[in-house]
């Protein structure tokens, strides 16, 4: 049995979110192979080369590759799937966006977010927005999963000694162009491997309250920015900040939810935190039966004190 994990990449810096996945993959007790699908990807090469739980790197580098659409590279997929008894990826967009046309594309069905490895044939995910855990057991030739990276430790990011192999490319499919790519530019840590967050809900009340009220208060923690989708659709924060059932799936070691009522939707999304302190006016707030830290009041008046004792 051998398992194919599709890494993800910006064709220079393996992201952090395949080393979770690869620890799910180490869960099945079998030999894992890395597949590098990008363009001048060297960077990624030797980093990938040397985590430890690695067999083998499998790298096609070609420029069809340098955007990672999907339809491009679910057809090189496609086409060594049949060696391998499962292939993963982990659950962020690019994986939520590749690995179903891989199944379609093979007629199977695919495994989506687990947070459990069962067996070979047993997977563990979350259904209705986190509150409900369901048991899949898959009898396809192939198993293909996307992982939620917020269940599963990383491995570590050396020590191994993989063997490299350098992949023929297949052909630009030509299905989609990428016309252009506007990346966020910042220096705060990015939000899915922040061990801090600080998120803002519609009590904020507008952005210019928004980052005036919760930027001091992430320096001062080296923090990453959240929102609520209530916060992102009233334009408070950008797309990219929502934490949420539709939004991200973070983990931290702290969460501050500030201005946040505690909406299903919202708490699928960061409810995995290790500490999460919530601040709200509103002491009925759902939010409070998830923190382990609630503090009821004003939140114009208590963030700016916090910030002034930290």
């Amino acid at each position: 049995m051998t398992v194919l994990v599709i890494a993800e990449h910006d064709n220079k810096v393996l992201k952090s979110s395949t080393l979770n996945c690869l620890a799910a993959a180490g869960e099945l007790n079998a030999e894992i192979h890395l597949l590098v699908a990008g363009h001048q990807v060297s960077s990624v090469i030797e980093a990938a080369k040397i985590v430890s739980n690695v067999a083998k790197v499998l790298v096609a580098d070609a420029e069809q590759y340098v955007f990672h659409t999907a339809e491009n590279i679910a057809e090189l997929v496609t086409s060594i799937a049949s060696t391998y008894s499962h292939i993963l990826v982990s659950a962020t967009t690019f994986g939520k966006n590749m690995l179903p046309r891989v199944a379609a594309l093979l007629d199977m069905s695919q495994i989506s977010e687990i947070v459990s490895v069962e067996s070979e044939d047993t997977f563990i995910r979350p259904i209705y927005a986190g509150n409900a855990l369901a048991m899949i057991q898959s009898s396809d030739a192939i198993k293909f999963i996307t992982v939620r990276a917020t269940a599963f430790d990383a491995v570590l990011d050396s020590g191994g000694n993989a063997e490299v192999e350098m992949l023929s490319a297949t052909a630009d499919t030509l299905l989609s162009e990428v016309i252009g790519r506007e990346i966020s530019a910042g220096d705060r840590p990015e939000l899915t491997a922040a061990a801090v967050i600080v998120s803002g809900g519609r009590g904020l009340g507008s952005e210019k309250k928004y980052y005036q009220l919760l930027e001091p208060l992430a320096d001062k923690l080296s923090a990453a920015l959240g929102a609520s989708r209530a916060a992102v659709d009233a334009g408070f924060a950008p797309n990219d900040y929502q934490v949420g059932q539709t939004g991200k799936i973070v983990a931290p070691d702290l969460y501050f939810a500030i201005g946040i009522s505690g909406a299903i939707q919202h708490l699928a999304g960061m409810q995995s935190s290790k500490v999460i302190v919530a601040i709200n006016k509103d002491e009925d707030a759902p939010i409070f039966q998830m923190a382990d830290y609630g503090l009821v009041g004003d939140l114009f008046d208590i963030v700016p004190e916090l910030v002034a004792k930290l």
